[in-house]
Order: structure tokens, then sequence, then C-alpha cells
């Protein structure tokens, strides 16, 4: 078993690293090599995606990227800005390999800690963030079907949004997109991230990324998503909504259209995506009949007692969240991405 590390600039390496997360049932859409580019071009995190290799065939990969910040601490991370993260391989000798590999390349850059966003355990003995958990529930091949599986009170405001006449959109940048997300951020205290990262994930991904927007009968905007797809799965990932979304029901309308539209694509997989628990967006997702599923924040930690809490449920950043709902937002806009980028 050799553990080698994916050159950014090598396109065939980087094809057989993706043939290898779309058949490894461990893998992710936070698996495919195109992170690594990402992680580097926009937020300019150092990275590390490693893979391990037998009779050169690659048997697992662990994408890692070093996010070192005053403010946030110094972390090797699998991965930042994913839910999704740690080792995919086909059998454990290549996963401990890895692992193996990772506490090395930490210890080697003399970070607080490494963390691995896994879905599953792998170390009962580590420190374990139970903060998050996710949300997924399987599409079924009828539209109607799956109209009929959302609890009733919820299925209510679905069909209040279609009664308002609203309208979803499929579009070709995220020009609607931004606008709706950086004020929805910016109510909630907390910095928006950079246009151009979305904008370099439709690029990037292609097919494999799609921003929805739904609009009221007369073209104004009022909710957005952006969606990754990745082999049966649809995975809405980023949203953002104008303050009059609720009372329309565009956020449930928009919901629905992204279901229906993946039932027509035959989908297999809605994956509601990450919350944290006691939020509104946790109690929201459970309104639409998903079940909460825990997720394994593993921690190894070197140079710090505790689990970081960065995150706006920490105490000490109520201020911070207060101060920036007070700022314009295109103060906020453009100091956002200078403070997001260690928050991954």
């Amino acid at each position: 078993m050799i553990i080698r590390q994916l050159d950014p600039a090598d396109a065939a390496s980087a094809k057989r690293w993706d043939e290898f997360v779309f058949a490894c049932a461990d893998a992710t859409f936070f698996h495919r090599a195109a992170w690594q580019d990402i992680l580097r071009s926009v937020f300019r995190h150092p990275t590390y995606f490693l893979f391990a290799e037998e009779a050169g065939e690659i048997e697992g990969v662990l994408p890692l990227a070093h996010v070192n910040s005053l403010l946030f601490g110094n972390a090797l991370v699998a991965l930042p800005f994913a839910v999704y993260g740690g080792v995919a391989a086909s059998n454990p000798a290549a996963a401990s390999a890895l692992e193996g590999e990772a506490q090395r390349l930490a210890q080697k850059l003399g970070v607080d800690h490494l963390e691995f966003r896994n879905v599953q355990p792998r170390h009962t003995d580590w420190p374990t963030q139970d903060l998050y958990v996710t949300f997924r529930k399987e599409i079924l091949p009828e539209i109607d079907a799956n109209m009929q599986t959302i609890p009733r009170k919820q299925r209510a405001m679905v069909r209040k949004g279609i009664k308002n006449g609203l309208v979803s959109h499929i579009d070709s940048n995220a020009d609607r997109f931004f606008k709706l997300f950086a004020d929805n951020v910016h109510r909630h205290g907390t910095p928006a991230m950079p246009k151009h990262y979305f904008d370099t994930l439709l690029r990037t991904f292609g097919d494999d990324c799609e921003v929805l927007t739904v609009t009221d009968a007369d073209g104004r905007l009022l909710s957005s998503v952006l969606s990754f797809y990745f082999r049966d799965e649809v995975l809405p990932y980023y949203a953002g909504d104008d303050e009059s979304a609720r009372h329309l029901a565009a956020n449930d309308f928009k919901y629905w259209e992204l279901l229906r539209r993946s039932c027509e694509r035959g989908l297999k997989v809605f994956d509601y995506g990450r919350s944290k628990q006691g939020t509104g967006t946790y109690a929201f997702k459970k309104n639409w009949g998903f079940e909460a599923q825990p997720l394994h924040y593993e921690y190894c930690l070197y140079k710090r007692d505790s689990i970081p809490q960065n995150n706006p449920n920490n105490a000490k950043y109520r201020l911070f969240i207060a101060a920036w709902r007070r700022l314009p937002i295109g103060l906020a806009n453009r100091l956002g991405p200078h403070i997001v980028r260690n928050l991954g």
C-alpha cells in the first residue's frame, strides 16, 4: 500500500480519483477531486488530497485542507466547507493507512487538531462533535406519491405556494441566487462567502451543480437554492430567501419544486443536508417528514484540550453577530469573504 498526494495539475490522476469516488460506497460529492482547486483558488488554503494505491489501483482517498487562522485556530480538516468528509476506502487497510498518514501530516504541520467529518463513526476513542445531524430521504418514483409523503401541515404550505402562483426557474448563473443568499446570511448575522465561489462551483461541476430560483408571477425574487448532484442523489446545499418568502410559502414551494424535478430526473435520494440540533432549520426539515441522522465529526487533538466551537451557537460570538447585522450589506459583502474563508 502506497500513499500518494494528488497533483492539482495532473488531470489524468484527478480522473482516476473521481472514477474511484463515483464507485466507492463511502464517498460523497465532497470527495471529488475538483474541491482541491476550489479550496486553493477561492479560499487560498493549502490542500493535501491523499490516495492509497496498491498494484496500480486506487483503494482509498482522503481530501484534506489546512485552515490556519489567528481567530479560529489551526486545523487540518477533511473537508472545509463540506458537511461530509473523512476517508473513503474500499477496504480497512487503505482507510487505516490514509488516516495514519493524515495524523503524521497534522503533526508535521503543527496544527491544533485534525478533524474528520464522518457519516459513520470510526474512532470512538476520539472526542466527537455531536452538534450536527443530516437529513436524507428516499425519492419515490411517482410525483404524487412524494407529495403524499410530506406531513399534512407542511403539504398545506406547499399547496399555498402553488396557489400563490409561484414559479421556479433554473438559472444559468449565480447572480439572483447570490443576491438572496447574501441578504439572508446578513440578516442572521453571519458573513457571506464571495460570489465568485458560487460562480466557480457552477463552472467547475457543470450539470452536477444547479441553481433553482423561485419568483412570484410578476418575476419578483423570493427564494433560491444551489444544489449538488451526485450519483442518484440531490443535495440542496446553499439557500437564500427574501423576507417576504415565508409569508408566500416560497421556501416550501422551492424545496417541493426541487423534489419534483429530481423525481422527474429519476433520482433516488433527497439529501436535505446538515443542520444544528435545536435550530429553526432542524425543525423545518423535521416538519417535512425527514428523520435526523447523527453526523460523527471526530477530532484528534494536539494543542488544545477541547473541540473547537466555531459556530453561531457559541456565546462568545453573540456580540459579533449583533454588530454584523447592523453593517450595510455592501460593506458586509466586501468584508465577509476575508472572515468566512477561515470558518470552513
